[in-house]
């Protein structure tokens, strides 16, 4: 059939009425939007809050002194500032990474009918009403009809399933409908964008293009997905701070008001107590008219003004800068482990995961037939290796390959034309074999019969070699075999019972069993000679990747449910699922999509914790299993590559898309796996449990730092300190101490112990009842310390001044926050561990003792700099002082040895 196809002005015509064949993408992300979106995290709307409050205090003045000095809400703001800086360059670099990662891949092309002429242009430019010439290997470009030829195509793209299709030319006027089902993928005639041909030729006359075609609309039918378990977590964390902070200042302002007016320094209640007049609430009345309303505004000042230094001390303003940056950090190792990480929560959320839907093809098996086995006429299995050995076997089998195929070896070494088997069985007789065998005369292929599924075999007949060369169904062949050749070449009468045992046993594995033989007689159409001798079978398969096997084990020994799904028929997936290590208790459940449909939401969710296999499934059975385990509260992933996939992507905590996918399925994941391997899914997990412990060592590392400062600064103007810690201490230690922590405890290692943790629930709070133990001893035990060294007379006689004595807390509270750092990069004992895994830690550890160092002694570098003296209220001390502060913080870590003897930490 003769085609002229549109001509350019019809091009333009069809594009302006029907549209262009372009399906969008998502809008690059911009700094601006990245940086806006920081605001919605609830942290960072509780440090604003502060910093707000703080700037109105550091207008109002009593007795000509600010509440709040300015550089206390700037050091807040500049905070938030950085927070959001590092989050949006974050983004914008993982989304520039991503999309140059799709600008690297070359666009794909397609061969149409235009002007009369055969023209390759980009699949964007087709229009409807275009005629696209089709051969083996191409991508279908659009939705419409084959009206000339006939093909064998891949539908996984869109379905699932890596089976070939069978399609023909529609011999009458057809269309594609609206609305398409399932059934439409399997039709005779229609084809869909996005699919392959494996075989043959044809002409596809274009009815739907852009958003129209059924990858158009399966991109648009994405949900939004839900917060990640992070953001659940740290909103419970916020709302846990927040009123932690509130009601404690509330309190403490309650007690300070009567310590100061009913105790503290009022002279007619003085007076009252001295005379022993016990007639309390008549002095309490007279104190407040003794204090005058002035006194009494400045007294509620002061008490506001402590509680929001203890609402400062209570909110670990580092933490949202410590996520980011561990974040951050972590996006780029990730690319080592061939992981693109598209959404910096995607990794983190990894780590989190209760269950993990996962494809076969290509993740867990490796996305390809290969032959896995060979096999004698004995029924023995060799292994490859062995059967390489054997020459004369190998050379037949070579013969027999080579010169009865309808595949070739294109110019780039790929396998065309030709069957999925066939192009399996070319690529395991390799290309050197197969073009050599084409150069020799007497293996010229003179009679040939291809396969058909009437005959269920091909033959070549080799007029140079005097024999038919047979390939086919071992049914066929051993009907006519008699004799089979042995390894060494030697012929042998066929066990039937023996091979045929064999064949049973590769079948029950859903392995493709193909065998192969000769014959010295004449070839004779449709039919198999009398005195063929077999050769040897060889077992075909798409095999579990040895590499995801081992990691399925690990995931699963994480606590994390694993479930294969896939389009395949329930015998290969469960063939498939036993040599991945997915079933091996009597409990665990193999379904079908139609078992699914049979089973209301309820009754599904009471088997979810057996299922391993969901075979032949459908794109909506993915996004109901999503759906159904989120609403168990379970944090779900889910794999995929095909348009298919792309709304469970989306629906999931986490979609994980596969590099080899299409760029649908890889603008819905948050991770790509560059390597379309189930191992680096693995190690997405892992480095997403690193983070989250990390977060978790600089939680306790904060909040440990945070209830020492909370108690000390709230209870120690009862005992006659006025103010143990400076605002501009707590600032050292909410800027210096909190970012650089971050560093320091956000690079620690990721160790496979963490693979061995149980999965978190999505609403766990971050801070765990072990956690809170840790905290609140550790932080009790600082308080000790701080009153020890402020109260004890000899400490105030040893520094000589109480101006050295509260420079010397300030260097004593900053050094066992340090200490604590080591505290809390282990559970056990082994806090000194993988120290060389994390070089950072001591350099930031040096780093701040440095800093705190040259603020301390400034003063004796001359009076241009005692400005910073000033500022910190800090003064010079000896070396001896400094020795003794550093004994007394060190004390943090056998206090917490103790502790860990006693309280067994369960996560």
């Amino acid at each position: 059939m003769q085609f002229t196809g549109l001509t350019d002005k019809e091009v333009l015509e069809s594009r302006e009425k029907n549209g262009a064949n372009v399906i969008p993408d998502s809008e690059p992300t911009t700094f601006w939007a990245e940086f806006c979106e920081t605001f919605n995290d609830p942290m960072i709307r509780i440090l604003l809050v502060i910093a707000g409050i703080m700037t109105v205090l550091s207008f109002i003045k009593i007795d000509g002194e600010p509440l709040a000095e300015w550089f206390e809400p700037v050091g807040t703001f500049v905070a938030v500032l950085i927070v959001a800086t590092v989050q949006a360059k974050t983004g914008v670099a993982s989304d520039t990474k991503f999309r140059e990662l799709k600008e690297s891949t070359e666009k794909d092309k397609c061969k149409v009918y235009r002007n009369g002429l055969i023209t390759v242009v980009n699949f964007d430019d087709v229009v409807v009403g275009d005629k696209v010439y089709l051969q083996a290997g191409d991508k279908v470009p659009a939705d419409g009809v084959l009206i000339d030829g006939s093909m064998k195509v891949d539908n996984s793209a869109l379905n699932g399933e890596a089976e070939e299709c069978k399609k023909t030319a529609a011999e009458k006027a057809m269309t594609i409908p609206d609305e398409i089902t399932g059934d439409a993928f399997v039709d005779a005639h229609s084809l869909f964008r996005g699919v392959v041909l494996f075989d043959g030729a044809g002409v596809l006359d274009v009815q739907k293009v852009g958003l129209k075609t059924m990858m158009g609309k399966m991109a648009e039918d994405m949900v939004e997905p839900p917060d990640s378990p992070l953001k659940v977590k740290l909103g419970k964390l916020a709302d846990q701070i927040s009123t932690f902070g509130y009601w404690g200042a509330a309190v403490i302002v309650i007690l300070y008001m009567i310590y100061n007016i009913y105790m503290g320094n009022n002279p007619l209640v003085l007076k009252a107590a001295a005379s022993g007049n016990t007639l309390e609430h008549i002095y309490w009345f007279n104190g407040w008219l003794t204090l005058g309303w002035a006194g009494i505004f400045k007294q509620i000042v002061t008490a506001v003004s402590l509680a929001i230094v203890i609402i400062v001390c209570a909110v670990p303003e580092g933490l949202p800068l410590m996520i980011s940056l561990v974040l951050m950090q972590n996006t780029g190792k990730m690319l080592d482990h061939n992981v693109l990480v598209r959404k910096d929560q995607g990794i983190e959320t990894a780590g989190s995961l209760n269950i993990l839907f996962s494809d076969k093809t290509g993740t867990i098996t490796k996305g390809k037939l290969e032959v896995v086995d060979f096999i004698v006429g004995s029924g023995k299995s060799m292994s490859l290796e062995d059967y390489r050995k054997c020459s004369k076997l190998k050379g037949l089998i070579d013969l027999i390959i080579g010169r009865n195929t309808q595949s070739m070896f294109d110019k780039d070494d790929h396998v065309i034309g030709g069957n999925m088997t066939d192009q399996a069985l070319l690529k395991f007789v390799g290309r050197d074999v197969f073009e050599n065998l084409g150069n020799i005369e007497k293996y010229k292929v003179t009679e040939s019969q291809p396969f058909n599924s009437a005959n269920k075999f091909s033959q070549a007949f080799l007029a140079g070699e005097g024999k038919v060369l047979y390939k086919g169904a071992p049914e066929r062949l051993l009907a006519c075999a008699k004799k089979y050749l042995d390894e060494n070449g030697e012929e042998k009468d066929i066990d039937l019972a023996a091979i045929n045992k064999k064949i049973d046993e590769l079948a029950a594995k859903s392995m493709r069993v193909l065998s192969f033989g000769y014959s010295v007689k004449p070839m004779e159409e449709n039919k198999i000679n009398d005195d063929v001798i077999l050769v040897g079978l060889v077992a075909i398969r798409d095999d579990v990747r040895k590499e995801a096997a081992e990691a399925i084990q690990e995931v699963m020994k994480a606590g994390i449910q694993v479930v294969m799904i896939t389009g395949d028929r329930r015998e290969t997936a469960q063939a498939i699922a036993k040599d991945a290590g997915l079933l091996v208790n009597d409990t665990d459940k193999v379904l079908t999509s139609e078992d699914l449909n049979k089973m209301s939401d309820d009754e599904v969710k009471a088997i979810i914790p057996n299922i391993r296999v969901i075979a032949r499934a459908l794109p909506t059975d993915k996004s109901r299993m999503v759906r159904l385990c989120q609403e168990m509260n379970l944090v779900v992933g889910m794999t995929g590559d095909g348009v298919n996939d792309s709304p469970a992507l989306k629906r999931a905590d986490v979609g994980f898309a596969m590099g080899s996918g299409t760029e649908a399925a890889k603008e819905a994941g948050e991770v790509v796996i560059l390597d379309d391997n189930f191992k680096s899914i693995k190690d997405a997990i892992l480095y997403g449990r690193t983070i989250y412990n990390n977060i978790l060592k600089f939680c306790k590392f904060q909040l440990v730092i945070n209830v020492g400062a909370v108690i000390v600064s709230a209870i120690a103007p009862f005992f006659g300190i006025e103010e143990p810690l400076k605002v501009t201490h707590l600032l050292f230690v909410n800027l210096v101490m909190d970012s650089l922590g971050a560093i320091m405890l956000g690079n620690e290692p990721a160790l496979e112990k963490y693979m061995l943790e149980k999965p978190r629930k999505r609403d766990e709070n971050i801070v765990s009842n072990a956690m809170m133990t840790q905290i609140i001893i550790m932080g009790l035990w600082l308080t000790i310390v701080s009153f020890v060294f402020l109260k004890c007379k000899w400490f105030l006689d040893f520094f000589g001044s109480e101006e050295k004595l509260l420079t010397g807390y300030f260097v004593l509270f900053i050094w066992a926050a340090l200490f604590n750092g080591f505290n809390v990069r282990d559970e056990k004992f082994g806090i000194f561990s993988n120290l060389s895994l994390n070089p950072g830690f001591i350099v930031v550890f040096i780093s701040i003792v440095l800093i705190q160092a040259l603020i301390v002694n400034v003063g004796l570098f001359g009076d241009s700099l005692s400005w910073v003296g000033k500022m910190f209220s800090c003064v010079p001390f000896d070396l001896k002082g400094w020795g003794i502060v550093i004994l007394l913080a060190a004390t943090m870590i056998p206090v917490d040895m103790i502790r860990k003897c006693f309280v067994k930490d369960k996560k």
